[in-house]
């Protein structure tokens, strides 16, 4: 069990720290650059949107948290070694999969929101890097929240 929460802790942190360097994008897009001393601000490579770069920032960073979360709640929770497995491996898929999405969403005109062309923009390879895990994430997020919950009220 201790290896499991190590294990996802350790995810969750650095999906944090992910959402912490999309700051920098954010800085970048709001004010052209990164300011080195007062009034010099330095140009910086940068793509996407501030508002996805916010996105990617406080998304990120709930992802992170939710994998930390359900890593300190997982002795709570009454699950099979091998249905443990997959809740472990799963949120951690899911942290990283957002994560994917964010960055590669920034980089894509349809917003990785689909594979094809969307009312957004053009498809890309961007775009579907960007999408297919998530897509896979969405669906496995939605199933893991459910079945752990019931899990925890179920047990008396």
């Amino acid at each position: 069990m201790e290896r499991y929460q190590k294990l996802m802790i350790g995810n969750g942190l650095l999906v944090i720290l992910a959402a912490m360097l999309s700051g920098f994008m954010l800085g970048f897009g709001l004010i052209g650059g990164l300011e080195l001393l007062p009034g010099t601000i330095v140009e910086m490579p940068y793509y996407g949107t501030p508002e996805g770069w916010a996105r990617a920032h406080t998304g990120g960073t709930a992802n992170g948290l939710m994998i930390i979360a359900v890593a300190l709640a997982l002795p709570l929770i009454p699950l099979s070694e091998g249905m443990r497995k997959v809740t472990v491996y799963g949120f951690i898929y899911i942290g990283w999969a957002n994560t994917v999405f964010y960055w590669f969403g920034n980089a894509a005109q349809n917003r990785a929101l689909s594979f094809g062309d969307n009312p957004l923009g053009a498809s890309s390879l961007a775009g579907v890097i960007g999408f297919g895990p998530a897509l896979v994430g969405a669906f496995l997020i939605v199933w893991l929240l459910a079945y752990t919950a019931l899990k925890i009220l179920r047990d008396k």
